[in-house]
């Protein structure tokens, strides 16, 4: 019973009690039923997640038989061979336009926009268009990963799930986070990795009740991913000695270096982009045929050298390469993913700038081991922790960066000069005042 008072309103306090018991039963409901979907978004984020790369795979093999079969045409076969590519490549930018503008470029920073209340959800065409259009343009051999592509269908697939059951936009973001965190997960088999990156790289801050969710979705979506992939590792590294103290200043160098290298990659790919903005009359499709054109030409010639490079990681992480490739094959890469990224084709840019930093790991070791003879180094080992340290600086998530890599490696042993190479990483590239690229594409999208 409340009385009125001149000043205000006496509550009772049973009845106070009461509300407040209510008020818990609900949360914990609430609660509760989030645990319940959360599953269901995982499982829907794994089975598009992992079908979509068994897309991917088939495409980039189909791309390098189509290469072997045409090469006894010559000429005929060349020019066959790149308008197959640039078809390719226009068809994903066409796709996108006419049918789910949402779809374009990597769809995490538009996703971060939706969690923040900044954007309105993408609608559910978005699934399917990013699915084909990033087929067809990674396909095509663009540099572009299939990370990004993941993690927004996993994000739609789940909005869609908590939409269907009419839960409220608070249990829909929760959701959103939680298959976009699965999404993550299971495009690197990389279950920790994609719970921690939904609160580091997306929220930036933790929420309970995400915790809850976004392990749920990243355990389930691995389960079903590894039930079709296996349960072998991204990528498979020699077994590495313990570095010593000595070796501290090493991999302390390493991260300054790339805190340099990820400022140089977010800002290319944002001239890039500013650039790509003063054709703005140029149809979408016709600058995609360019970019195809070009892509599909190098791939003639050298088809390591494009889509999402994967192998090139794994040659770094063997220890392939030398003083005088590396950089050059550096700066090769970082052109060719500022361009795919400008094509306007569904894409991420996570998978290509994960073997920039194991490149330029390995330079280092290599580089480390000329200037200092005396002493014993394993390049291999500089090329593992390079790849957190570059995610590092270019996304400004280290946690998400050294589980991530750990877990890929199925490593451990690197794991304290991974957090040394992080540190200066992180500084480094902090210390120039840029955003991470998620979030300055994410402000730039607005």
């Amino acid at each position: 019973m409340a009385y009125e008072h001149s000043k205000g309103s006496i509550v009772n306090p049973k009845t106070a009690a009461d509300g407040k018991d209510v008020a818990n039963e609900e949360r914990c409901s609430d609660l509760i039923m989030l645990g319940l979907m959360a599953p269901f978004a995982g499982l829907g984020a794994g089975l598009i997640g992992a079908f979509f790369r068994l897309a991917l795979e088939q495409a980039n093999g189909f791309r390098d038989s189509l290469i072997a079969r045409m090469e006894i045409f010559g000429i005929a076969g060349f020019v066959l061979f790149v308008t197959l590519a640039a078809g390719a490549a226009t068809i994903a930018a066409w796709m996108v336009r006419c049918i789910a503008p949402s779809a374009s470029g990597s769809g995490i920073p538009r996703v971060m926009a939706v969690l923040d209340g900044k954007m309105a959800p993408a609608p559910l065409r978005v699934v399917p268009v990013k699915f084909l259009a990033g087929t067809f343009a990674i396909g095509s051999g663009l540099a572009l990963g299939r990370e990004g592509p993941t993690v927004q269908m996993g994000a739609s697939i789940a909005y869609q799930i908590g939409k269907l059951l009419r839960r409220s936009w608070t249990d829909c973001r929760a959701l959103m986070a939680a298959g976009a965190g699965a999404g993550f997960a299971v495009a690197f088999n990389a279950p920790i990795a994609g719970a921690l990156f939904v609160f580091e790289g997306l929220l930036k801050r933790f929420e309970g009740r995400l915790v809850i969710a976004a392990l749920a979705a990243s355990a389930v979506a691995i389960w079903v991913g590894r039930a079709i992939f296996g349960d072998t590792p991204e990528f498979t590294v020699r077994p590495l000695t313990q570095p010593s103290l000595d070796k501290v200043p090493f991999f302390v160098f390493l991260g300054i270096v790339a805190g340099l290298a990820g400022t140089l990659y977010n800002r290319t790919l944002l001239a890039t982009l500013r650039i790509t903005d003063r054709f703005s009359n140029l149809p979408v499709e016709l600058r995609a045929a360019m970019v195809g054109t070009a892509v599909g030409t190098i791939a003639w010639f050298a088809s390591t050298l494009v889509g999402g490079g994967d192998g090139l990681a794994q040659q770094a992480l063997r220890g392939e390469g030398t003083l005088v490739v590396l950089p050059a094959l550096f700066l090769f890469r970082l052109v060719l993913i500022a361009c795919s990224v400008a094509a306007g084709a569904p894409g991420g840019l996570l998978v290509p700038f994960l073997a920039l930093g194991a490149e330029l790991g390995l330079w280092i070791g290599l580089l480390s081991a000329l200037v200092f003879p005396g002493m014993t180094f394993e390049p291999e080992g500089f090329a593992l922790v390079g790849m957190a340290a570059l995610f590092t600086a270019i996304i400004r998530a280290p946690l998400t960066a050294i589980v991530l890599v750990a877990e890929m490696t199925s490593n451990q042993t690197m794991l304290l000069p991974m957090m040394v190479a992080c540190f200066a990483a992180m500084l480094v590239s902090t210390l120039f005042g840029d955003m991470s690229i998620l979030d300055s594409l994410k402000e730039r999208d607005r």
